[in-house]
């Protein structure tokens, strides 16, 4: 059997856990290689590396704030000691980085899997809800905060409850005036601008993930329920399920978003 060295992020396990030691999990039941898996961390202290029996070796690499060309020279220095022959980055906030040095990477014979960087423009939170009307499918009402002044006029706009999110991270449904204005703060001094309202809607939280080709078709998707929700907002406990026309909702996101890479969708299920 092939052995494979594969360099894995997002190795946090707390109560906004990383994706990445279930990914690991996920390779280490494959069939059809042997996984030699390099733990890449942000902090000393992700829960991840210490779990010996998923992770063989582990290096620390810089925050996606340091750039592109520092994260690459970090990575040429673990290349040049561990020889890693695909990578497999799990947050948001590194791909644009990632995005940036897969050529070259991929001439050092590190492969990836990455959508284009055009395709993450439109996918994030800034640009969901136009993609959405683009294509048909449906997205809560979004409206992109960059100062407090704006914030009077949303319950006119959205009304009570509400979502106020991160660009990235973070979110927190906020019933008055004054708890928009704490989360604001609360998001901006963590993540920075801008900060994401969006309508709120109450029904059943479902999460799909999968893996788009990058020419319109699904290759693998799992539908679950989340059963356990942390204060962050973060699935903690699960259930999969069969659902035909969450399957179905899925190919029509991949077909009009080509996306090329593994993804996330969260749907709330309204209430009729």
């Amino acid at each position: 059997m092939n052995e494979l060295t594969i360099a894995v992020t997002g190795l946090n396990a707390i109560d906004s856990p990383g994706p990445g030691v279930g990914v690991i999990r996920a390779l280490r039941e494959s069939t059809d290689f042997q996984a030699r898996i390099i733990g890449l961390s942000y902090e000393n202290l992700e829960p991840g590396i210490y779990m010996h029996e998923l992770v063989d070796r582990s290096y620390q690499v810089p925050y996606p704030s340091a750039g592109s060309e520092v994260l690459k020279a970090r990575l040429q220095y673990i290349h040049e000691r561990e020889h890693i022959d695909v990578l497999i980055p799990n947050f948001d906030t590194e791909l644009a980085n990632y995005i940036k040095i897969s050529e070259e990477i991929r001439r050092w014979g590190i492969h990836t899997f990455l959508p284009t960087s055009e395709q993450l423009k439109n996918l994030d939170k800034l640009h969901l809800l136009e993609f959405g009307e683009k294509h048909g499918l449906q997205v809560p009402r979004t409206k992109v905060l960059d100062h407090t002044d704006q914030i009077p006029r949303l319950e006119d706009e959205f009304g009570f409850p509400l979502v106020v999110k991160g660009k990235y991270y973070e979110a927190f449904i906020a019933r008055s005036e004054a708890e928009i204005y704490q989360y604001y703060h609360k998001i901006t001094a963590k993540w920075g601008l801008p900060v994401i309202i969006q309508e709120f809607i109450k029904g059943t939280e479902i999460d799909i993930a999968g893996l788009g080709d990058g020419r319109g078709q699904v290759i693998g998707a799992v539908p679950m329920r989340k059963l356990y929700i942390t204060d962050k907002g973060k699935g903690w406990a699960g259930i999969t399920l069969k659902d035909e026309r969450l399957m179905d909702f899925t190919r029509r996101f991949i077909g009009a978003s080509k996306w090329r890479s593994g993804f996330e969708l969260e749907i709330m299920r309204a209430e009729k």
